[in-house]
This record gives C-alpha cells, sequence and structure tokens, in this order.
C-alpha cells in the first residue's frame, strides 16, 4: 500500500523549474552561540532553488504548473500579499512557460515598487490590488470569468499553491531530506496557507523519515491551520489513489502560533533577534515574515527547544527544521491538534 502511494507520488507530472536536491547543511557556529547543551542543527537550504530567486514555492509550482499545462491554460491566476514570495514564483513560471500572469494582491499600490513586487513586474506579470484579504480569492474568480467570456483559459492557483498538487511537489522534496542521511526527530518550519505543513508530514510518511512536524504560523491561529492541513492530506490521499477509510489513526498536526507577533508581515522583537543571530553566525540571511519565525532563539521559553536540533529550510527565500528532545512539546508549549490521517498516508 505504501509502495504503491509512493509510486504514485513520484509519477506525477511535473516541470523541472529548478535542478535538485538542496543541501543539508550543519549549523555548527549556530549549535555553538546555543551552548554547551545545543543539540546538532542542520538547514535544508532551499532558497538555493535557482529558479525565480528560490524558496519553497518553486517545488510546489513545479507541479501545480504541469496541472495547469495539462488544463491547456494561457493564464495563471494567483493571489497574496503585496510582498507575496508566491507570487514571485508564479510570475516567473509564467514567464518560463509563455503564460500570462495575473496577481491579486492586497494593499494598497506601491509608490515605487521593491522587492518581490519589482520581481512581479520584471518578470512581466500584471498586478490588481484589492483592500483587503477576504477580497483576493472573488476578485481571482472574477478575473477568471472574464477571460473565460474573452476566450482565454485561465488556470487560478489558490493562495500559497496550497492545493494537494503543490503539497504534493513538497512531499516529493523529503526524499532529499532522506537521502542525505539526516534523521530529523522534529522538522519545523513556518506555516501559512498549510501547504508546506501537508507537504512535509506526507512526504515524511511515504518516504519513512521519522520526524515530528511542527509548524511556525505566520498569521492564523492554530486550529484554523490545524483543520487546513488535515484538508489538504485528505485529498493528497484521495489523489495517490488510497482513499480515506473509516478507520484510520490518530496523528498530530502541530502548530505553534505563540510567534506571530503583532501580525503577518510584521517583525517581532524574538524573530528579528533569531534573524541577526542566524546571519552573524552562519552568514544566513532569513525572511522575517516567513523563515525567522521558527527560530525565535532569543525567547527563554523556547530555548530548551532548541538545545537538540536537526534541520530543514522552506520559506520563500529560507527556514529551517531541526532535531529536538523528545519532551519538547512540554517544553515549547505548543498548541496541537490530533487530527485523524488517511491509512495511506500513516507513519511507518
Amino acid at each position: 500500500m505504501m509502495a504503491t502511494a509512493l509510486a504514485a507520488l513520484m509519477s506525477l507530472p511535473s516541470i523541472p523549474l529548478a535542478p535538485h536536491p538542496t543541501p543539508v547543511e550543519p549549523l555548527l557556529r549556530l549549535g555553538a552561540a546555543l551552548g554547551p547543551h545545543a543539540p546538532r542543527l542542520f538547514i535544508k537550504r532551499d532558497d538555493l532553488l535557482s529558479f525565480g530567486m528560490g524558496g519553497n514555492k518553486v517545488r510546489k509550482m513545479s507541479l501545480v504548473a504541469a496541472e495547469a499545462l495539462a488544463h491547456h491554460a494561457d493564464t495563471l491566476i494567483t493571489c497574496g500579499a503585496r510582498q507575496s514570495n508566491h507570487a514571485r514564483v508564479t510570475a516567473a513560471t509564467g514567464a518560463a512557460l509563455g503564460l500570462r500572469v495575473v496577481l491579486v494582491l492586497n494593499g494598497d499600490p506601491a509608490a515605487r515598487a521593491t522587492g518581490n513586487l519589482l520581481l512581479d513586474r520584471l518578470f512581466g506579470a500584471e498586478v490588481r490590488y484589492v483592500s483587503s484579504r477576504a477580497e483576493r480569492a472573488p476578485m481571482m474568480e472574477e478575473i477568471a470569468a472574464d477571460l473565460r467570456a474573452r476566450g482565454r483559459r485561465p488556470f487560478v492557483v489558490p493562495l500559497g499553491a496550497s492545493t494537494a498538487t503543490g503539497a504534493m511537489g513538497f512531499a516529493r522534496g523529503v526524499a532529499e531530506i532522506a537521502a542525505a542521511g539526516v534523521k530529523p526527530d522534529i522538522i519545523v518550519h513556518a506555516s501559512s496557507s498549510g501547504g508546506t505543513q501537508a507537504g512535509l508530514m506526507a512526504g515524511c510518511a511515504l518516504f519513512g523519515v521519522r520526524a515530528r512536524v511542527l509548524g511556525i504560523s505566520a498569521d492564523d491561529p492554530a486550529p484554523l491551520l490545524v483543520r487546513v492541513v488535515g484538508a489538504l492530506l485528505d485529498d493528497i490521499a484521495a489523489r495517490l489513489a488510497r482513499l480515506a477509510q473509516p478507520s484510520t489513526a490518530n496523528r498530530e498536526i502541530e502548530v505553534d502560533d505563540r510567534f506571530v507577533g503583532p501580525g503577518y508581515g510584521i517583525p517581532s522583537q524574538p524573530s528579528t533577534d533569531a534573524l541577526e543571530l542566524v546571519a552573524r553566525r552562519e552568514g544566513i540571511v532569513l525572511d522575517p515574515v516567513y523563515t525567522a519565525r521558527p527560530w525565535p532563539v532569543s525567547s527563554p521559553e523556547f530555548g530548551p527547544a532548541i538545545s537538540r536540533p536537526i534541520g530543514r529550510s522552506c520559506s520563500g527565500t529560507r527556514a529551517g527544521c531541526r532535531e529536538c528532545l523528545p519532551d519538547a512539546r512540554a517544553m515549547c508549549g505548543v498548541r496541537r491538534a490530533r487530527c485523524r490521517v488517511p491509512d495511506a498516508l500513516k507513519g511507518a
């Protein structure tokens, strides 16, 4: 059963947007900075993916783009915040494949384009603005309907490419952790739209990586993210032709929402401290919106959990994973919930 699901995962159509694998690197100087009782720390360098400035969305869009082409799409439509990493990678994907890209971004139009917004325009994407996050999905559907009426073939990519297809793109990347010989007790990453976490959980189950997967929320409350990840896991199981059975094992979907800070996209002091420490000890630049969230190394409350890690990186530019003590969840005070995961995706 597991072998069948794994074969189905690896046989999915994909566009090779960037070469794989990315390295798994030890963080020796960061470990030394954390003191004599610090564990081995590693980071999975998905920031080194060469396409569209890298990040975890490249893995997702490799499968999502193939799905769009299978539907004979000529336009990609997606959404995000004004500095969305996902929007940037979608814009780059459209440029590489000769597809028109329309981005629906919430926020006021910038007087001067910087960061990802500058790259969106460089890649040739059309940008439309809405005032709130709630308006993004309706605007995408409105744009798609207008394009269809004019004979175009739009393909709507939901927020973060966090569909079963996108999550399976990330699940395939877990093979690289297994091949690297790194055996984490826990994989810690930034979690927002849920696709990365669902992909990591499915990938760990299918590739036999015995690790907890802990998502550090960048915005939403933990219970909401747990429901989103659980729904994506159900969809992945269905897509792999191993439909959920009535009797399934309980497996925790773990999300910690204590490090959201002042709000989405607003750096907190712990994330800023973590960003500076990783940069000064390892020469690695984290992203304050996402990848610095899993590294709240200045927080005394979180300190013990960082004292036994192994690593993974995933967000818009970078991210992290670690090997923690068996009782780290009690030390971290992680808000978690149990979710019934389909039999096809049970851990070994």
